[in-house]
């Protein structure tokens, strides 16, 4: 059985919300890894500050999890934001979110530098497809502007990683790394996984949306990545250069082990 999955970090809850749910509809995902998802449940406010009620209510996904981050504080109040994973199969197991620098923060505000102190957390799930469970996980790697820097913030979200996902079966993990392929970080995750777009990608920012001038590291920034247990079978992957966030999608489809329904 072939099951097709998108990571995405969806951009504050979907600044370019029109164009997101137009290619997500098209493309039609089994499994959906977002990052950066808010979960106010206010209708008055725009749909982005209600991804998870909104995407649950405009796609067929049968189940869903969402593991919460910090509050920011916008013009209206305070709103939930985190990474999410929607899934057309039953999750049977939720795991608590770990965290891998600051804790849960209710009062936070999104200028600069309060970026590099943002709560970042692993967000794990199991899901059930057709009797073969797999172990999603899903995050937003801690952020500095140089993504090279193996610092020792960055260091620990891998030990973090690599604590989590090893032993465990039918593994993948995807999200946005914050983190450049070629460092020690990444390093340490690729001993214990796949890394399915290895070598391939230029960027997986949507340049269109990028101050290029001002920080033209963003041009060669590889920093959204998907893993998998060694030995999974990925039948095809691609990184669409679409609009619908300041990041690019990556898109895979795995065959699920043992199961050839």
């Amino acid at each position: 059985m072939k099951i097709k999955i998108i990571s995405l970090n969806i951009w504050h809850g979907g600044r370019l919300w029109d164009n997101a749910l137009e290619f997500l509809k098209a493309e039609d995902p089994d499994i959906l890894l977002l990052q950066e998802v808010f979960n106010d449940h206010n209708v008055a406010r725009e749909p982005r500050f209600r991804t998870m009620d909104e995407f649950t209510r405009l796609f067929q996904f049968t189940d869903s999890d969402f593991a919460p981050t910090l509050l920011y504080v916008e013009e209206f109040g305070k709103v939930e934001q985190g990474n999410a994973i929607l899934s057309k199969f039953p999750i049977t197991n939720r795991y608590e979110p770990l965290f891998f620098n600051e804790s849960y923060n209710d009062n936070y505000v999104d200028i600069y530098p309060n970026y590099e102190t943002s709560p970042r957390n692993l967000q794990h799930i199991v899901v059930d497809v057709a009797g073969t469970e797999l172990n999603l996980f899903n995050f937003q790697g801690v952020w500095d502007l140089d993504g090279e820097h193996d610092s020792e913030k960055r260091l620990r979200m891998s030990q973090v990683i690599v604590d989590a996902v090893k032993d465990k079966p039918n593994v993948i993990l995807a999200g946005d790394t914050n983190a450049t392929p070629n460092g020690q970080t990444i390093k340490n995750i690729e001993a214990n996984l796949t890394n399915i777009f290895k070598d391939e990608l230029a960027t997986t920012f949507n340049l269109r949306r990028k101050d290029l001038v001002k920080f033209p590291g963003y041009a060669s920034a590889v920093v959204d990545m998907a893993f998998v247990s060694p030995g999974m079978q990925v039948s095809n992957h691609s990184c669409p250069d679409v609009d619908v966030s300041d990041h690019l999608p990556l898109l895979f489809t795995i065959d699920v082990p043992g199961n050839n329904q």
